[in-house]
């Protein structure tokens, strides 16, 4: 799923008056392929001490195929069980220079069809053998594999002049 629009972003007056181009998605897209970390943020239950939930961010490994952010874990970690009450999160990686910020749903992806594990598990060896992580295709056939599909992004390279944002229509 491609973006649909590309437009800018809302900000503030004085914050980019003047910017001078866009981004282009095969450049965010690259971004995210070639990223080792990922930041997720999901939102914590509602509670008594936080009537909107809170959020809860932490780090995760994953590969980026076909316009969608693959990642896996326990469906019992804190991430996993908001997810799973709350499917609305965020994507960001590390950068804050060059920052590519994703909003979207995640899930479980179920049991990947049988080349969609291998490419899945190529991306995953490609990026994290050396890191000590080599999944086989058949490694999520039992769960454990979330997929997240983006909404939105924000995204720039120099902030004052290519801020863009990418807009992604539910079919």
């Amino acid at each position: 799923m491609k973006p649909t629009k590309v437009t800018r972003p809302q900000f503030p007056k004085g914050y980019v008056d003047k910017p001078v181009s866009y981004l282009t998605w095969d450049w965010v897209a690259a971004q995210l392929t070639e990223s080792k970390n990922y930041w997720l943020c999901s939102v914590r239950p509602p509670q008594p001490e936080a009537p909107a939930g809170r959020p809860h961010v932490i780090p995760r490994w994953g590969v980026f195929l076909d316009e969608k952010f693959y990642y896996d874990g326990s469906p019992q970690t804190r991430h996993g069980r908001n997810i799973e009450l709350n499917p609305y999160i965020s994507v960001h990686l590390e950068s804050g220079t060059q920052a590519i910020m994703l909003e979207g749903t995640s899930g479980p992806a179920g049991k990947p069809a049988s080349e969609l594990g291998k490419r899945i598990s190529q991306e995953y060896k490609r990026k994290y053998k050396d890191l000590g992580y080599a999944p086989e295709p058949d490694s999520w056939d039992g769960g454990g594999l979330c997929v997240f599909t983006p909404r939105q992004c924000i995204a720039w390279s120099k902030f004052n002049e290519d801020p863009t944002k990418f807009i992604f229509e539910e079919k």
